[in-house]
Parts: C-alpha cells; sequence; structure tokens
C-alpha cells in the first residue's frame, strides 16, 4: 500500500475512527482492543503486561510477585485483549500466537493500522521506525504506546509531537520509570530541598558484555523473514542473523546512551525538574573486535543544564557500576552482591541520594564539627553525626504498573505520565551527547528550536534520510 492510498484511507476515516475508539474504551467494562507491531522479547512483554492477568504478569516479570506480596493495583481489572500481531518474522509470529492465539495476523504493519476494530497499538521495533510508525498510527486514530528511545534522529521529533497534538491521540512512552514511586518520592525530596542544593549528578549504565555476539558470516535471510521489510528506512545491507539482535549495530540504534540511558536522563528530568539541555561533550569507544557490531564498548557525555552538570557513563566491559548500596537489598541488574550496575546519584549539600529503576537510598553528609574547623588532621578522629537519618527504598520493576497506567489513561482520555514531549526530551539528551562526539567538540543545544544553533556542522546529524521505498513520511528536517 502505498502512502497516499493509506492516507487516503486513513484521513477520511480518521475522525470516524477517534470517535468509534472513544465509545468503545469509555466504559470500565468494555474491552480495549490493542495491536502489537514488533512481536519480539520487549514488544512481548509489553503487550501481556497492558493485557495484565495474573498469568501474564506472572510469565514475564515474575519479580513483581516475590514472596507473594502483589501490588494491589495490578489486580484490578483490564478489560485489555491483544487482538491483532504484527511482524515481518514468521518465528516471531508464531510465537507470539501462542500467547495470543486468537489475534489477527499482519505481516504489514499498515495493515495493522486500517483495522478499524483496533484501538491503540504498541509500537516495539528497532528505532528507525519509530517515528514513521507513531505518525502513521495518530493519522490512522489509534493511541499508541511507543517503546523508547522515541526517535532515532533528532529531526524526527517535532513531527512526532505534531502529530499527537494535532490527532489527540493518547500516547505513553515506554519509559516506565514514570510509574516507580520512589522516582516520583525522589523527585519530591531533591524539588522540597531535602538534600539541600543539587547542582552535580551521575547516571550510569555498567554491563560485562551484556551486547554482541560471536559474528558469524552474512547469509541469505531465512524464508520467513522478509529482511527488506525488517531494514524499512535503515540502510540496505546483506542478511546477517546478529543484525536481527539488532541493539549492537548504529544502523539501528544509537548505542547504550540512548537504550539504557534514555530511562536514567528521564529520571534526571523528573527528579530535578529540569529538562532542557544547554551544552554536551562526549568520548566514546569500541575495544572488543572479538563480537559482531559496532556501537561504542564505553561512552561518557557531560550534559550542562542551566542550574546543574548532569556526567552519564556507560560501559559494556564491567558490570559493577558505582557504589552506594544497603547490604541484603535488590538493585536493578544486579549479578552479585556488591555492584550496582544502574542507576543514578543526586549529590546535594546535605545528603547524596542514590537512585535506580527499584529502590534508592540516602547518604547523609556530615554535621559539622562543634567548635568548628575544616577537615584537617586534628579533626579526623572524631566521631561525625550525619545531619540526617539513613533511608532506603525497594519496590518491583514499574513497567506493569507503566502498561496499565497506559490503559487506564486510554480510558479515561488522560494525558500519560510519559507523554510525547516527555519522551522527547529524555531521548535528545543520548542524542546530542552522539553528535558530540562525532564532531569531537562541545556543542550548543537549543531546545526550543530543537538544533545546533549556527553549527552547520552538527545539524548535519540532525536526520539520516529513509531508504526507500520506506520513506513513508516526509520529513521537513
Amino acid at each position: 500500500m502505498e502512502r497516499r492510498d493509506f492516507l487516503k484511507t486513513a484521513g477520511a476515516g480518521a475522525a470516524a475512527l477517534t470517535v468509534v475508539s472513544y465509545q468503545r474504551v469509555s466504559g470500565a467494562n468494555d474491552r480495549l482492543r490493542v495491536g502489537l507491531i514488533g512481536c519480539g522479547g520487549r514488544g512481548t512483554l509489553d503487550a501481556r503486561l497492558m493485557r495484565g492477568t495474573l498469568e501474564d504478569i506472572q510469565a514475564v516479570a515474575p519479580g513483581n510477585y516475590h514472596d507473594g506480596n502483589v501490588d494491589p493495583r495490578l489486580r484490578e481489572p483490564r478489560h485489555v485483549e491483544i487482538a491483532a500481531l504484527c511482524d515481518v518474522y514468521g518465528r516471531r509470529m508464531d510465537a507470539a500466537k501462542r500467547w495470543a492465539p486468537q489475534a489477527k495476523a499482519y505481516n504489514d504493519f499498515r495493515e495493522l493500522l486500517a483495522d478499524k476494530d483496533i484501538d491503540a497499538v504498541i509500537v516495539a521495533t528497532p528505532d528507525p521506525w519509530h517515528a514513521q510508525m507513531l505518525i502513521l498510527a495518530c493519522e490512522a486514530g489509534k493511541d499508541v504506546y511507543l517503546e523508547k528511545p522515541v526517535f532515532c534522529r533528532l529531526g524526527e521529533a517535532r513531527a512526532m509531537v505534531a502529530a499527537v497534538r494535532n490527532s489527540k491521540r493518547i500516547v505513553q512512552i515506554g519509559t516506565q520509570h514514570r510509574s516507580a514511586d520512589h522516582i516520583a518520592e525522589a523527585a519530591k525530596m531533591i524539588q522540597s530541598g531535602k538534600i539541600g542544593e543539587v547542582h552535580f549528578m551521575r547516571a550510569w549504565n555498567y554491563m560485562g558484555m551484556a551486547y554482541g555476539n560471536p559474528p558469524v558470516p552474512d547469509s541469505d535471510p531465512p524464508s520467513d523473514l522478509n529482511w527488506d521489510a525488517w531494514l524499512g528506512p535503515a540502510p540496505n545491507v546483506p542478511f546477517n542473523r546478529n543484525r536481527v539482535s539488532y541493539r549492537s549495530f548504529m544502523d539501528y540504534t544509537n548505542g547504550i546512551i540512548t537504550d539504557y540511558g534514555n530511562h536514567r536522563f528521564d529520571s534526571v528530568h523528573q527528579i530535578m525538574g529540569a529538562d532542557l539541555p544547554t551544552t554536551a561533550v562526549s568520548s566514546a569507544v569500541r575495544f572488543n573486535k572479538k563480537t559482531a557490531g559496532d556501537i561504542y564498548d564505553m561512552q561518557t557525555c557531560i550534559i550542562e543544564y542551566p542550574a546543574f552538570i548532569l556526567n552519564y557513563e556507560a560501559s559494556n566491559y564491567n558490570g559493577h557500576g558505582l557504589g552506594g548500596r544497603t547490604p541484603g537489598v535488590r538493585y536493578y541488574g544486579m549479578l552479585g552482591p556488591e555492584d550496582r550496575p544502574h542507576g543514578m546519584a543526586f549529590y546535594g549539600t546535605e545528603a547524596a541520594l542514590f537512585v535506580d529503576r527499584i529502590g534508592m537510598d540516602l547518604y547523609s553528609e556530615p554535621k559539622p564539627p562543634e567548635g568548628g574547623g575544616g577537615r584537617g588532621p586534628e579533626r579526623r578522629g572524631m566521631t561525625r553525626v550525619p545531619r540526617m537519618e539513613k533511608m532506603m527504598m525497594n519496590e518491583d520493576e514499574p513497567t506493569p504498573l507503566h502498561t496499565k497506567n497506559f490503559a487506564d489513561c486510554v480510558r479515561a482520555r488522560k494525558e500519560p505520565f510519559a507523554n510525547i514531549e516527555v519522551g522527547v526530551r529524555a531521548t535528545t539528551i543520548g542524542c546530542i551527547g552522539n553528535v558530540a562526539y562525532w564532531t569531537w567538540r562541545k556543542v550548543k543545544w537549543d531546545g526550543e528550536e530543537r538544533n545546533f544553533p549556527n553549527d552547520a556542522e552538527a545539524n548535519q546529524f540532525l536526520f539520516r534520510p529513509y531508504r526507500k521505498p520506506w520513506d513513508l513520511v516526509k520529513m521537513d528536517s
């Protein structure tokens, strides 16, 4: 189906679709019919959690049922049906049909979007498809749960925001930290001044060779894979089975900084109440030649905001991460008793707050010693009294609540926690960090205009042309 034919059909029926969708899902007991585009691991997780039966959540998020303690919010009936599946890889479609046997099957996402029985879609494809699929879904009258990162190139953001706002669709980005209670509590603590003034923070993602498989030669694609459609707008290359696990290739991602880093940047924005950086400088390198792919093994990026500095670190060589642990507590991604692989540290004048996806710890600064004085040798043996009590929180992985929030917002026609603007701002940080590395210097960012002011060299990275015939949406950039 050509874009002009699709839009002719979608445009004529968009208003009707909006009314039909609203009428179908407006009642608490009405069934919300959702289509999944991209039936890989993440798409399956999102769809099953959104459907939200006890069996689904136990199957894909067992941590949320540790010790039999179930969040009562997850026991509420969802009335969500995964009514359609779309994938260009037959074996992934077959796997999805095993847990959603009644769902319609499509191998072209445009046909799914044209299905008037579908109220909303989950987009969980490789990153280069995100912008076009979101825009076309909104034009077709569908609400959208879009996996992060929001876009592949900075120049796609403006059109994506316009499509969401002009169509009045409900769009939730898959930045699930927004549904974590402790992240909201951390925001209250810092914005109220509980830990004092905060002008420096760190965010990190440390993994021990989590990215990359042993190289294999190119080959013919499997008979059940439409390789050209899988590549879509990305560059045309021969099939290689490692590319289907696409996170190791810069053709389909922007590296760890926009994959795992995207979540940390969003949480920094939420916790600090700030979201428009001014400059970025970055260094990155790939050392490992034994695995397939070309993402950076290590990357560091310093992002300046008007009132604070954020230092980001990514490593694919070691999973220990930074310090700040409470003995016996679970930490996100931990593989041993001492590592804290992913997180954020906020350094205030009164205390330091360490936060990750499933918890946080507060470490107080000591009170000034009685009688004054500094940190000299005469003070080293003295007992230092903390300014406040140590505090920690620990909770379950928030994705089940995040997918539920999307379904609730669709029914209520309410703006979700992680709306399109929130998602765009988070994805922007990793992308400007990469541009800083590609230009090998500090770059300035204009968050209102969404460009690098008076910087032609940096602005050339705002957009990567879509490969024909998969240039289904025309961008202004």
